[in-house]
């Protein structure tokens, strides 16, 4: 098999024929076939006499020109980036208002009822689910798949794999579903906030408390020689906030004498580890027996925490400055760091967009960043506005733009099935679980990353690469393979088919379709691959649906299976352009 490393962003390959049974899905699509199809994926003078002057006519202003309509496949396409799915409805409120006015509406639109809410009806809080991850996948599947704030869903999503935590790390008192709903659940609130904001909270939240292992923190016993926990310290700077090496407003690094120059040290992490010395559980007022105290923000105990000075970053905070000021403090010094703009910058356009953003797309993001017009800096509304509204996010050139673009993560994928077809959960379980296995599941499931360096790195290069060879990097190549791409065809075949649990699509809208293959496939490739299926993949995925079955709903519904896993494994779909 092909290695997918040597598969870059502009490559569409021809999806290959395929010879499909008449009782199709009870036959498989051949593997192989798809798995190949899935890999491949900017004043005069003289001395005449001056006549008497002539009034001149006011002219008339100049009308602004009207917003240009925005067709079905740009709405299609702006969806892919800004919400997890698109679907009709979607479509045409983007139509109908214009991307900008889309965007305020999502901004203003109120969340859905909150992972933790949802736990505690379910009745996830009960005594025998401490010590378990009952409840957690579901918890968050149910948020992706069907709340009505997609945006914020799709900003959410994008957060947790910046600011990482995973529900298999949240070590200490029990109650991992919890802490993995009350992380999602701070990062959705501060989605659309203020980035610094954002930060504080986090750096305060019991889960992210655990995951990086500074809960209990405690400062240097001179007796034993014990340091305190260097942890959080390190990646709230290289991870969260400004990254190992200096950088230009543009993203690129900072040069002396052509090598990049460091953000920070070792005696910078040291320092600022003693900020997080004294971090534990609120049990104010309760126990660990109720999982109540995992929403609150950790409470400081002072004898815990080093009261001698901090300094690190160019920054001393004075001896004798109390835990919460110290942690202000630090924080404010970090994120008054000229690197956070450009830093934080890509990385959402990575996360929405695409993996190699331009130099000046990243510049004028940042600067967004650090002023929204109004002298605030981390205005996350005006940072997403920027991002989701650039000429490299919306113009058609980047279609083109072999430089342009990014692999699909298998979550988004799923997401944007679910959506478009009204995936729903009956019984309110949202079964879909951990998706994480390689070779049977999505190879990914949200929330659930190995590490904080999240499923893949933003600066990923794949090895010996046509990516590598070109400058550019491809992120979500870190987690495909030929495993992946086969578990990914394989459990998709199932889920389009059968469901997952008892979530299950609604066909109903393409029953109708389903015996002419063009129009069929014409109505997957808007919803699912915004209009970008080339007539060359069309004519390819036609094919074989016209040698099926038709003109009952059985034959229907096998029809409409085959063309959902044939588009989804096309080139088209699973580069988002």
């Amino acid at each position: 098999m092909e290695d997918v490393s040597r598969a870059p962003f502009t490559e569409r390959r021809a999806v290959a024929r395929y010879v499909l049974e008449p009782d199709w899905p009870h036959r498989a699509i051949p593997t192989a076939a798809l798995s190949a199809a899935l890999l491949s994926a900017c004043g005069g003078g003289g001395g005449s006499p001056v006549p008497a002057p002539v009034p001149t006519p006011t002219p008339t202003p100049t009308p602004t020109p009207p917003a240009a309509a925005v067709s079905a496949p740009q709405a299609a396409r702006f969806l892919a980036q800004a919400s997890m799915g698109a679907t009709h409805e979607q479509i045409a409120r983007v139509q109908a208002l214009g991307y900008g006015a889309w965007l305020d509406e999502q901004f203003t639109l109120a969340p859905s009822q909150a992972r933790w809410d949802w736990l505690v009806a379910a009745g996830f809080g009960a005594a025998a689910n401490k010590n378990s991850e009952a409840g957690a996948d579901a918890a968050i599947w149910r948020k992706m798949l069907s709340a009505p704030d997609t945006l914020r869903q799709r900003v959410t999503f994008a957060l947790s794999e910046l600011l990482v935590t995973a529900i298999a790390g949240f070590i200490g008192a029990g109650w991992k579903a919890f802490s993995a709903a009350a992380y999602l659940d701070l990062l959705e609130a501060n989605a659309f906030g203020n980035y610094r904001t954002l930060l504080q909270q986090v750096s305060l939240s019991a889960p992210m408390g655990e995951f990086l292992t500074y809960r209990g923190n405690v400062k240097y016993n001179s007796v034993t020689g014990a340091m305190p926990d260097e942890n959080y310290a390190r990646e709230v700077m290289q991870l969260f906030t400004i990254g190992l090496v200096q950088l230009n407003l543009d993203g690129t690094p900072k040069l002396s004498g052509g090598a990049p120059q460091e953000t920070y040290t070792l005696d910078d992490i040291t320092g600022l580890a003693r900020v997080f010395t004294g971090w534990n559980y609120d049990l104010a007022g309760g126990d660990t027996s109720t999982p109540d105290f995992k929403r609150r923000p950790m409470a400081m105990t002072a004898a815990r925490h080093e009261s001698g000075a901090k300094t690190f970053l160019g920054t001393t905070i004075a001896a004798g400055t109390d835990g919460p000021t110290s942690l202000t403090l630090a924080l404010d010094a970090i994120f008054a760091h000229p690197n956070v703009a450009p830093f934080v910058s890509r990385q959402l356009i990575q996360r929405l967009v695409c993996s190699n953003p331009s130099p000046a797309y990243v510049s004028r993001v940042a600067t967004v960043f650090n002023n929204d017009g109004a002298g605030v800096k981390g205005n996350l509304r005006a940072v997403l506005k920027a991002i989701l509204l650039d000429a490299e996010a919306r113009g058609a050139d980047q279609l083109a733009d072999p430089h342009f673009g990014k692999l699909r993560e298998p979550v988004l994928r799923f997401c944007a099935w679910a959506r478009a077809f009204h995936a729903s959960s009956p019984s309110n379980a949202w079964a879909v679980g951990n998706t994480s296995d390689a070779g049977t599941r999505l190879g990914q499931s949200p929330l659930r990353s190995a590490t904080v360096f999240n499923f893949f790195r933003p600066g990923y290069v794949p090895p010996n690469s046509a990516v590598g060879s070109a400058g550019m990097v491809a992120p979500e190549l870190q987690i495909t393979n030929e495993s992946t791409v086969v578990a990914y065809i394989n459990v998709m075949q199932t889920v389009i088919s059968k469901g997952v649990g008892d979530v299950k699509a609604d066909y109903g809208a393409l029953l109708p379709l389903a015996d002419d293959a063009a129009t069929l496939l014409d109505e997957l490739n808007l919803l699912l691959a915004a209009g970008q299926l080339s007539a060359t993949t069309l004519t390819l995925l036609r094919a074989p649906l016209d040698t099926m079955a038709k003109g009952s709903d059985s034959a229907r519904l096998n029809r409409i299976y085959a063309a959902l896993v044939l588009v989804m494994a096309a080139p088209e779909f699973l580069v988002q352009k």
